[in-house]
Parts: structure tokens; C-alpha cells; sequence
């Protein structure tokens, strides 16, 4: 027996006892005016808290319990602890789906759900972006009717979504190439992931083009040593010619060697992980190598000048920055005419260690200077195949750059020569006195 007939038998057999007690000492007539009387008030009562309870039953407000006697009061209290559990149920599953939506917004994919009629229901940030949408405005749109891509609209009404689809040109202030896919699910539902691929095809691109360039690259001197050699075998030569062929086979694979020698670079410099050396260079050493190096490609046919603080160094590894460094000073003179200019300086400016080339060369078109450093990039093809260059060193200064904190500063002009700046970071920079004296 539960505790509501418990307390309800009790409180009947306390009225009975009562009235017995008062009809024997007051008569039956009084004791049932009495049980009658009390089984009235009773009436009232129960009748009252029964409004009461359905007012709160139609208006709960929880944490308000209503306080009453006897076993009304034991219902407030069973009523309030049952709707304190239900709250905090509620509660933990409103976290949970607020738990849910936030992973759903970190996520670097666009998430769509569709009901139905294909209406939206909900979308997170990233898809909003991808597709150009407000996820409050154009709540319960039909999403045919704000993305109007052709290729969407025909991959969302054929029903068939084993493969995804890319969409390029998505976006409002940026334009997105999207993966999209649809997954079907639950009672006619949708749900749309996107994924923004536009990196992934640039870096394709990229690799084609690299494929493509390097096929091209290897296949020009390996066309020439073939002519040569299919010359040499099947047609009598006199010593000169044959001399000659010889000098240019070997001037087309010292161009191939030299080509494979810069992808080791880059690719080592690529897969190197690790942070390059804190050791100081002997920077002295360095642009004396630099400066030989420089008479020696010009042969006299250039006026170049070195103009380098002897006490500045750099933290760094000596191999990479020699490799850096000279790629730009042979570039600039390789690319100046005879009887050109060539300048380099290396100086202390606010606590950096700048590198400097500048020549009076023929000087770079401005929309060709962002992708210098661009692998086989050349503003002038013809140009640089004359000039012996791979068309790989400015890419391997930018990664030798990168893995040293350093950047560069290109400034040309047509007709004026240009000028390479590289600045080492000051947490890189040194001054070494005893260089100095």
C-alpha cells in the first residue's frame, strides 16, 4: 500500500474516531452535522488544490512548488521533484545539441540539411559561405531557388549521388571551387556536404604544370644529343665538326645534370623537416665565394661591386644561404647585358641583415613579379634558355628563405634593371667583433 491510501485511510479513520467521540458526548445528531460539515471543508479543499494543480499543469514554472497540508502537499512535492528531473533530462540533451552544433561549425566542411521539399533546415557557417547563404533569412527556402548553379541543380533532381559533383566560381567575396555531395537520409531527408578544394586544385595544377615543365625542360637537351649522336653515327665528319658536336652534347647534359642537381635541392629542401642551424656563418667567406663566382660567370664583361660589412652574420646553414644568395647574384648576371652594372651590398638596417643584388639589366614587367619564385616561371623563355638558367633557382630562394624566417623584395623596372632584397629576421642577425677587426 502506497503512501496516498496510507495517509487517506489514516485521516478517514481519525474522522470517524472524532465524530464517535462527539456523538457520545453531544449526540448522533451533532456528530453527523460534524462529518458532514468536514467532508464539506474536505470538498472545498481537495476541489481547490485540484485548480490549483491544473493551473500549474497548464503554466508550470519551475522551481515554484506550491506549499499545502496532508497529501496535497505531498503531490507538490512528488510533481516538483519529477519536473527537476525532467528539466535536468532536458537540459543535458539542450547541451548535447548545443555540444553538436558547435562541432558542426568548427568543422572545415559545409554541412547543409534539407527536409523533405528540399527546403533548408539548417546550415553551418561554412556552408552558408560556400553556397552564399543566410542560415536565418533563408530558412525554409527551397535551396534550388538561392543556389542556382546549373550543375547543383541538375545533380539535386537526378537522384543520384554516388559520385560528387565540383562547382567552381562559388562564393560571394571569394570565389570557392566546392566538392559538393548529397547523403539521403531518414523520411525523405538530405544532408549536403561541401568541401572547399580550391587549394587542392591549385596544388594539381601546380603538379601538372611541374610534370609538364620538366618534361619539357629534360626533353629539349635530350632531342639535341639525340640529332648529335644519330649525326656522329651515320654521317663522316672532319675534327672540327666532330669537336663541335662533342662541345654542344656536353653543353646539353651539363644542362640536364644541372636541372636534376636544382630538383635534389628543392626537393631536400622541401622534405627537410627540421629547423636549419643556429651556428654563425662566416658571412665574410661567403660573399667572397659570391663575388669569385660572379667574376668568373661575367669573364670581365660586367662592372661588379661588393660592399659587405665584415662584422654582420646570420644563424643559419651555411650550404642553403651560399645557394640562396647565389642564385641571385647569378641571375643578375646572366640577365644584364655586357658592359651592365651589378651591385651588392650586405648591411646591418634596424637590427636585420639585408642582402641586396641590383643590376642594370632589362628589368621585370610588374605582373610577372609575383610569380618569380614559381618553379621553370620565366618572364622570357627564349631568354633564359640562352642564359643557361633551369628556371628552378628562384624557387629554391624561396624555400632556403622560408626555412630561415628571411623574405624577399623584388623591385624592377623595364628598361631600368631590377633589384633583390632579402632580409633576415634580428632574432637570426649577429655581430661578430672579432670579424670586424
Amino acid at each position: 500500500m502506497n503512501i496516498i491510501w496510507t495517509r487517506a485511510i489514516v485521516s478517514l479513520a481519525l474522522l470517524a474516531a472524532l465524530c464517535v467521540a462527539i456523538g457520545a458526548f453531544a449526540g448522533v445528531r451533532v456528530a453527523l452535522a460534524f462529518a458532514v460539515l468536514m467532508l464539506v471543508v474536505q470538498g472545498f479543499f481537495v476541489t481547490y488544490h485540484m485548480q490549483r494543480l491544473w493551473r500549474l499543469l497548464e503554466a508550470p514554472v519551475y522551481g515554484e512548488v506550491p506549499s499545502a497540508l496532508g497529501i496535497w502537499g505531498e503531490i507538490y512535492y512528488r510533481l516538483h521533484k519529477l519536473a527537476k528531473r525532467w528539466h535536468a533530462q532536458v537540459r543535458q540533451v539542450e547541451q548535447q545539441h548545443a555540444r553538436f552544433i558547435q562541432a558542426i561549425q568548427a568543422s572545415p566542411n559545409g554541412v547543409a540539411m534539407l527536409d523533405d521539399h528540399d527546403q533548408i533546415e539548417w546550415c553551418n557557417a561554412i556552408a552558408e559561405k560556400h553556397f552564399g547563404l543566410d542560415a536565418k533569412r533563408d530558412l525554409r527556402q527551397h535551396i534550388t531557388h538561392l543556389v542556382r548553379h546549373p550543375d547543383f541543380v541538375r545533380y539535386l533532381n537526378a537522384h543520384h549521388y554516388e559520385e560528387m559533383l565540383v562547382m567552381r566560381g562559388m562564393g560571394v567575396s571569394r570565389k570557392y571551387t566546392v566538392s559538393v555531395q548529397v547523403f539521403p537520409y531518414g523520411d525523405h531527408r538530405k544532408l549536403i556536404l561541401t568541401q572547399d578544394i580550391t587549394e587542392l586544385e591549385r596544388t594539381d595544377s601546380m603538379r601538372r604544370d611541374f610534370v609538364a615543365n620538366v618534361s619539357h625542360e629534360l626533353k629539349t637537351p635530350l632531342t639535341v644529343l639525340s640529332g648529335f649522336l644519330e649525326t656522329m653515327r651515320e654521317l663522316p665528319l672532319d675534327e672540327a665538326d666532330r669537336r663541335r658536336y662533342l662541345d654542344m652534347m656536353e653543353q646539353q647534359a651539363s644542362r640536364m645534370q644541372n636541372i636534376v642537381r636544382d630538383l635534389l635541392v628543392l626537393a631536400n629542401l622541401e622534405g627537410d623537416m627540421r629547423p636549419p642551424g643556429e651556428e654563425l656563418l662566416d658571412m665574410r667567406a661567403v660573399m667572397r665565394h659570391l663575388e669569385d663566382d660572379a667574376n668568373n660567370l661575367s669573364n670581365g664583361r660586367h662592372r661588379i661591386t661588393f660592399h659587405c660589412d665584415d662584422a654582420l652574420t646570420i644563424a643559419g646553414a651555411e650550404t642553403e644561404v651560399m645557394s640562396a644568395l647565389g642564385n641571385l647574384v647569378t641571375n643578375a648576371v646572366r640577365y644584364t647585358p655586357d658592359g651592365g652594372t651589378i651591385e651588392v651590398t650586405w648591411q646591418r638596417l634596424k637590427e636585420r641583415a639585408v642582402f641586396t643584388v641590383r643590376d642594370s639589366g632589362l628589368g621585370i614587367p610588374a605582373e610577372h613579379i609575383p610569380r618569380l619564385t614559381e618553379r621553370f616561371y620565366r618572364v622570357d623563355r627564349s631568354r633564359s634558355r640562352d642564359t643557361g638558367g633551369t628556371g628552378l633557382g628562384l624557387a629554391i630562394v624561396k624555400h632556403v628563405l622560408q626555412r630561415h624566417n628571411a623574405e624577399l623584395d623584388v623591385k624592377s623596372e623595364v628598361g631600368k634593371g631590377s633589384m633583390f632584397i632579402v632580409r633576415f629576421p634580428g632574432s637570426r642577425t649577429a655581430l661578430r667583433k672579432s670579424l670586424a677587426a
